[in-house]
């Protein structure tokens, strides 16, 4: 058919249906391109702007702001050789010497010891385990058989030491090993059981899930202590995740529940504490927020600003990292990929002011007034050019989705200028999630809501412990230690992390 033989106004329909069609075909084969990407490539993000930008024109920035900034790091090829083992590892000492016969030159004079060479190998000893066995002797009178003395017992006995479960084979040891293997390691208790079966100890998997419940539930008031604390900061910050619970009611065991997380508290004690909650609504932040005033960072998730409407002193602080993970996505699959590039571009630089800065040590109020400086004109360029661009990209690509997320953003995404203890992003927060995403690909669901509340008890001690430079596993030992010990609120916050003492 003849397109330009039809009426004006059918031509121009045509036209408006095909323009329609290209920009749909166009925004469908960059999301099966990222689709592909995301499924056979490296999911890092770095030096993403640098490669684009090899094979694509430079963005409109100065060429003077870009020399304060960018700077190109020599390589220096590593020295060949093994790494030194560490120093504070025991050594023992093998002696290889010759023969004493062997010690005498052929001139007939002793040899003498100029020197010697020494080589150094990594010796390992599978985890030790033994029973410890408790005797309590029983003494009795054999004379009155006790009848003498109404206030004292016939038979006496020494009486045990407190423990976190009395008449069980758990110890503190035990017991921080399981679960550290678990929260720490991502090893399952199915895969624990059949480790103990080859050493010849029989410890079930049932078991080992009741002991993290029980643990949870003794441990309850202190994770009570870390979830006030965390709200004694300036800034926390929320981040949530996925996951799959089985026999929670009235729900199949196919539908995703959510894993909760927040991290907050003042500088140098960090709590970082996880929730496990049915949906994903906005009603789950708020136990959160309840007490808190100060800064609340997160991801653009709509959530957080419906639960933020019944907190007007808090202010909502937003996440460059999401913001530059939206363009590195659309640098993939976009044709043309410079503008995207462009967009990385803005916000490398204020990831280096930033890093520029922290490495100062500066006070807070000077920290503050040089972030503002340098970082404040950069913002309000690359506002003027997301305003520009979104008028000449069609939103339903990734570059326009990436555009159109940080416009409607960006109130929130330039808050961190106003708090020293703000960052560009949320990533300390998602960092902290990570490990229970780790977990979830070994062990894949938990079996009932009650083990999805104690594993959250179990991730918000191991990964606080971590924040704040402890070792779990002499962390969580020294906790189950103890917890039966503890009398009063007082004695509880002498277990929280940055109050603790290991010896």
């Amino acid at each position: 058919m003849d397109v330009e033989k039809l009426p004006e106004e059918v031509q121009q329909y045509i036209k408006d249906i095909e323009r329609k069609w290209a920009t749909k075909y166009q925004a469908l084969e960059e999301r099966f391109k990222l689709e592909l990407f995301k499924k056979y490539n490296r999911s890092s993000e770095k030096d993403t702007a640098a490669q684009i930008l090899l094979f694509d024109s430079e963005p409109d920035i100065a060429p003077e702001e870009e020399s304060e900034t960018q700077k190109v790091e020599s390589y220096t090829k590593k020295k060949p050789g093994r790494k030194k083992i560490n120093e504070n590892l025991p050594r023992e000492e093998i002696l290889i010497d010759i023969p004493e016969e062997e010690k005498k030159c052929a001139c007939g004079a002793e040899l003498v010891r100029i020197g010697e060479e020494i080589s150094e190998r990594i010796k390992v000893v599978p985890e030790q385990m033994w029973v410890e066995r408790t005797i309590r002797p029983k003494y009795a009178c054999k004379t009155c058989e006790g009848s003498g003395d109404e206030d004292k017992p016939a038979v006496r006995i020494a009486p045990t030491a407190p423990t976190i479960f009395p008449k069980s084979i758990v110890t503190p040891e035990l017991l921080a090993f399981l679960l550290v293997n678990k929260y720490v390691d991502h090893l399952p208790f199915y895969r624990q059981e059949k480790r103990f079966e080859r050493i010849g100890i029989s410890i079930s998997r049932q078991d080992m899930s009741n002991w993290q419940r029980q643990a949870y539930e003794a441990l309850i008031i202190l994770l009570e202590l870390m979830k006030e604390h965390l709200k004694t900061g300036s800034v926390m910050q929320m981040d949530e995740t996925r996951i799959q619970v089985h026999n929670e009611p009235d729900r199949p065991a196919t539908r995703n529940s959510y894993m909760w997380l927040a991290r907050g508290g003042p500088p140098g004690q960090v709590a970082i504490l996880y929730e496990y909650h049915e949906t994903r609504g906005s009603k789950n932040i708020r136990s959160f927020l309840d007490g808190f005033s100060g800064y609340l960072q997160t991801d653009g998730y709509e959530a957080y600003v419906t639960a933020l409407k019944d907190y007007p002193d808090i202010i909502h602080a937003g996440c460059f990292a999401h913001a530059r993970r939206k363009f590195f996505d659309a640098s993939r699959v976009s044709k043309k990929p410079g503008s995207a590039a462009e967009g990385l571009k803005y916000i490398q630089k204020l990831y280096l002011i930033e890093n520029e800065l922290r490495a100062k040590n500066l006070s807070e109020p000077e920290f503050l007034a040089e972030r503002k400086k340098k970082a404040e004109p950069l913002l309000a360029k690359f506002s003027s050019w997301l305003e520009k661009r979104q008028h000449n990209v069609v939103p339903s690509t990734e570059l326009g989705k990436a555009i159109s997320y940080t416009i409607g953003q960006w109130s929130k995404l330039v808050n961190y200028l106003e708090s020293p203890y703000l960052t560009p992003d949320n990533n300390a927060c998602e960092n902290a999630i990570r490990p229970f995403v780790l977990g979830r690909k070994n062990w894949l669901f938990a079996g009932s809501p009650k083990g999805a509340e104690s594993s959250c008890g179990i991730y918000s001690l191991v990964e606080t412990a971590k924040q704040n430079d402890l070792n779990p596993y002499v962390y969580l030992r020294k906790v189950f230690t103890e917890a039966p010990l503890m009398k009063s609120s007082e004695d509880w916050q002498e277990l929280l992390p940055w109050n603790i003492y290991l010896n």
